[in-house]
């Protein structure tokens, strides 16, 4: 569930790419006085996990304080939009790889970790891409030969920089059954395994992850996925890690047996990890509502400290002034750990006591 931030496109002129390119000298975040110490990315590199946060590469460009909180809080980067196919290559053999480029340069100089999202979804594919399939222009067979190239471009692109690619995102529905995607109706399950491969010969040191939604706790759909993964994995095709992507939702309650789901990736060899993760809320917010959110940041980051599968706890987004809930979800937002002007919620002490607590 991981759509176009506000539609926000970034637009990067040479002054931004100059910011990019460069270590970020962390100033205090906001007028709610200056940084306490340590960050979440000093305790997260004690407990030896990875801390990370989805960027908006416009608001990296624009916003010295969400740039430097950027750098300061988190040792892990996942592009939020700008790996996703329709924006690397928007018209067809015509790359724009500058927003993607410049989040690797960025981490690089801050010393994080990228996770490469996302390369095969159903969502925000080119147009024409679609179009070409809608109207009968591009055959089944083509449509594979360009998956594949897709894949092993971008891969090959960052070969050596990016340590984690989430290679299929979201293949099922809630009950369990394929989603009716544009790749299972034209190139059956298989593209699946194919996906897995390719990107494996593009970086055999990538790891490589099956990602979703709504399957944090043991239900049908995270069912499916184990016994896909499982699967696979007895067929050697090298799918090496299982994402929860963990955008929750108070009004609905906490998933039920999250440590038992991760266990069983854990038992087939896998590793795991939360990759998108936010907590909703119906607005207004309240003391009440922003305590629900910080238990559950809290119990979710709590269930990856006591797996050692997993390495990895990504927030999708840390201000809710750039937050994607609003845009997709009427009446719903407060999501992230920070408010608009960078002040911390009690969702960011919970994780920053989580991480201290430690493996």
């Amino acid at each position: 569930m991981t759509y176009l931030n506000r539609f926000r496109l970034p637009v990067l002129g040479m002054v931004a790419g100059a910011l990019l390119s460069t270590a970020v000298a962390v100033q205090p975040a906001s007028a709610h006085g200056p940084h306490s110490s340590p960050s979440l990315r000093t305790l997260a590199d004690r407990a030896g996990v990875r801390v990370g946060t989805a960027v908006d590469m416009a608001a990296l460009a624009d916003d010295r304080t969400y740039r430097g909180t950027t750098a300061r809080e988190f040792n892990s980067v996942t592009a939020e939009n700008v790996m996703k196919w329709e924006s690397v290559e928007p018209r067809r053999g015509e790359y724009d790889w500058k927003a993607a480029d410049d989040l690797v340069r960025f981490a690089r100089g801050n010393g994080q970790v990228v996770r490469g999202h996302t390369l095969v979804w159903h969502s925000q594919l080119p147009g024409w891409l679609t179009s070409g399939v809608a109207d009968g222009s591009i055959g089944a067979a083509e449509l594979r030969g360009i998956l594949r190239k897709h894949i092993t471009t971008e891969v090959k692109r960052y070969k050596g920089r990016i340590q984690q690619w989430d290679v299929v995102n979201e293949v099922f529905e809630e009950d369990g059954s394929l989603r009716n995607s544009i790749w299972l109706r034209e190139l059956g399950p298989s593209y699946i395994a194919d996906a897995f491969r390719w990107a494996h010969a593009a970086d055999p040191k990538a790891k490589l992850f099956l990602n979703d939604y709504n399957v944090e706790g043991v239900n049908a759909k995270s069912t499916a996925y184990y016994e896909l993964a499982k699967r696979l994995r007895a067929e050697g095709v090298p799918v090496q890690g299982f994402g929860a992507q963990g955008h929750l939702a108070i009004q609905y309650g906490f998933p039920g047996q999250v440590a038992e789901n991760l266990a069983r990736f854990e038992a087939l060899g896998m590793r795991t990890a939360f990759t998108e993760v936010d907590v909703r809320m119906i607005l207004p917010a309240d003391s009440d509502k922003l305590a629900t959110q910080a238990e559950y940041y809290r119990r979710l980051l709590d269930a990856c400290l006591g797996a050692r599968s997993c390495g990895s706890f990504t927030v999708w987004g840390f201000t809710d002034k750039y937050s994607w809930v609003p845009g997709v979800f009427a009446g719903q937002g407060s999501a992230t750990p920070m408010d608009e002007g960078y002040g911390r919620k009690p969702a960011y002490g919970a994780l920053r006591e989580g991480l201290a607590a430690g493996r």
